[in-house]
């Protein structure tokens, strides 16, 4: 049963943190798959996904791309993870299902700090996790972008 972290971003913008959770996930031999809500959000990311390091790429692919089935990291607003992923990450208020997130090894939610709603958004999705009976543990950014735990329930 998957542990949904809560990832507050407030010294990092998402297309920063994002690419670095990836890479970690890719370096255990996981797929991905990223849910967002704003296309023009999955666009970004695609783009920062082939760009974010001088060195390499993520591989990925997104919505609309061909073979989505053999994709290390699929970018989507939708709800399907065709690409046979572990890990879910819920950006931009994206929710999934208990029973779904239960499935996978890992869900991430990451949320902006600085932006009311999107904290409020998270606040809701902590409660409907915890309520399902998940574990649900809230990370917070320290400056300089590292990462500590601040919170865990349930489980």
């Amino acid at each position: 049963m998957a542990e949904v972290r809560f990832y507050h971003l407030t010294e990092q913008p998402l297309d920063a943190a994002l690419p670095v959770m990836l890479e970690r996930c890719l370096e255990r031999g996981w797929r991905a798959v990223v849910r967002g809500t704003l296309p023009e959000r999955i666009e970004s990311l695609d783009t920062r996904l082939w760009t974010w390091r001088d060195d390499g790429f993520l591989p990925h692919g997104r919505d609309g791309d061909p073979m989505a089935e053999r994709q290390p990291v699929w970018l989507t607003c939708g709800p399907a993870i065709p690409n046979g992923a572990v890990a879910l990450f819920l950006i931009d208020g994206a929710e999934a299902p208990a029973d779904e997130m239960a499935a996978l090894e890992s869900v991430a939610v990451l949320f902006d700090g600085h932006d009311p709603g999107a904290v409020d958004r998270a606040r809701a999705q902590w409660k409907a996790v915890t309520g399902a009976g998940l574990a649900a543990v809230y990370w917070a950014q320290e400056s300089g972008g590292r990462w500590v735990r601040k919170a865990a329930s349930g489980g």
